[in-house]
């Protein structure tokens, strides 16, 4: 199984699910999410495949969603396609870390869910 790991190397909970993998000896890729940023089409395939609802795909923690009013957006009504175009213009929108797997994605870290799946 392929495993691609998108995080941002100083969030704490990154560093945590990280050390999960490295603990249960889970071979993955790694991704700067800043760095090397999702692009649109990669978040509508990601979205797709974890059968989450887009609003689960923000950081609604950090400064960027606030400072942009995010939820008042996605509350007015945001159109996917337009909220897979704001997350691809800045990484510090994307929730974090995101596994991405030949099945399914997962979005943050929730050590449950990521036994079920990676182990």
């Amino acid at each position: 199984m392929s495993v691609l790991f998108v995080e941002y190397p100083k969030c704490s909970t990154c560093k945590k699910a990280k050390k999960w993998l490295d603990d249960h000896g889970v071979a993955y890729t790694d991704r700067h999410i800043v760095e090397d940023n999702p692009t649109a089409e990669e978040l509508a395939a990601w979205q797709e495949k974890s059968g989450l609802p887009v609003r689960r795909f923000f950081n609604t923690s950090g400064m960027k969603y606030r400072e942009l009013g995010v939820k008042a957006q996605l509350d007015a009504g945001m159109t996917d396609v337009e909220a897979f175009d704001l997350l691809a213009t800045d990484g510090m929108l994307v929730k974090r870390p995101i596994v991405v797997t030949d099945d399914t994605v997962l979005v943050g870290f929730r050590e449950a869910a990521w036994e079920e799946t990676l182990l």
